[in-house]
């Protein structure tokens, strides 16, 4: 059983009690504190971190170069097939608490290869963990992570190609994008589209706008994830809106890594109110300390976004989810009529 979520404001009440959607998030990044901290003891712990106060201090960071290194600190706790059933499993029951109904979740397999767990295999043992939670659905989504190059990202296309039959209904490119620019993965995005995969691009978040143009133009990507930094260019911002490019925008994220120096900076109003088509995520919300709700909390108490807002937001992000067309229709019929959606 999933255990009841406790309220206070009655904004906070109604955001966490509205059935939502998530296009956005990290498994590894949304592994609640106590099941880290599980894993954490289980190999033998961090002479750094002794307790749970001291993990929660651990993501907190500076900039996006910092936020990279605790990313790859908590994945050195994930070695066995076994991990990723646990985590899968806890994020799962996460999920369901935040009553997010569907969920479409990046894991990055090649993260993992130097313990020997292949993609195929991982993404076995994720959808066992998830399977334990029948009341959020959840697609994965395998980052082929940008930092290992283009060769590497065709070889484990192939791998999760084999995984299809696990729920992976497309593929990304997370990683250090100030590094690695998105035209390299060209072919690669080529190749995912001939295998029936969607495509998503992490992109204007560690860099500019020229990033965002070679994702959509060059990668052709279905969305972008974040697209923060498309403002920099209106006549990106004219092309995105134009071809109705989704952006996957998560600001709670650009706030915790320093791309915006607060939230009422953000430009997703702007980017609203000019039409795009932005929907709102989590990104990595153990690692900053937040929840989908939160987000959309942050939205309305900062950038004045409406009820009315925030529920196109959330029938947004079932429009340009990778369900199909028929699911799309019956899962907003559901948020319609649920008794919560028009309070």
């Amino acid at each position: 059983m999933i255990e009841p979520l406790t309220f206070s404001n009655p904004d906070t009440t109604w955001l966490e009690r509205l059935p939502k959607v998530e296009l956005h998030v990290h498994l590894e990044g949304a592994i609640p504190h106590d099941a880290l901290w599980a894993l954490v003891q289980k190999y033998g712990g961090d002479p750094a971190v002794p307790g749970l106060p001291e993990l929660k201090n651990k993501f907190r960071y500076r900039d996006f170069p910092q936020f990279v290194a605790a990313w790859s600190w908590k994945n050195g706790f994930l070695r066995e097939y076994e991990d990723f059933t646990f985590i899968a499993e806890a994020v799962g029951r996460d999920f369901a608490r935040q009553n997010i109904r569907y969920a479409e979740a990046f894991f990055s397999p090649t993260d993992f290869s130097h313990h020997g767990l292949r993609p195929q295999k991982l993404a076995e043992a994720v959808r066992r963990g998830l399977a334990r939670i029948p009341e959020t659905r959840v697609a994965l989504v395998a980052d082929l992570v940008r930092d290992d190059g283009p060769k590497q990202a065709e070889i484990t296309l192939s791998q999760v190609h084999e995984a299809r039959g696990q729920g992976v209904v497309g593929v990304g490119i997370g990683g250090s994008e100030h590094r690695f620019p998105p035209e390299p993965f060209a072919g690669v995005y080529e190749a995912a589209r001939r295998l029936g995969f969607h495509t998503s691009a992490h992109a204007g978040e560690a860099a500019g706008s020229a990033s965002v143009w070679g994702a959509a133009r060059i990668l052709r990507a279905d969305r972008i994830g974040h697209g923060t930094r498309a403002g920099e260019d209106e006549t990106l911002l004219d092309y995105l809106a134009e071809r109705r490019i989704p952006l996957e925008m998560c600001p709670l994220s650009n706030l915790r890594t320093g791309l915006i120096t607060a939230l009422d900076r953000h430009p997703i109003r702007r980017f609203f109110d000019r039409g795009l088509l932005v929907t709102v995520n989590t990104d990595d919300p153990a690692m900053f300390g937040k929840s989908l709700a939160g987000e959309y909390l942050g939205l309305m108490e900062t950038l004045d976004f409406s009820r009315d807002e925030i529920r196109t937001l959330i029938l947004q992000a079932v429009q340009v989810s990778w369900l199909p067309d028929a699911e799309k229709r019956t899962l907003s019929d559901s948020f319609r009529r649920d008794p919560v959606w028009l309070d």
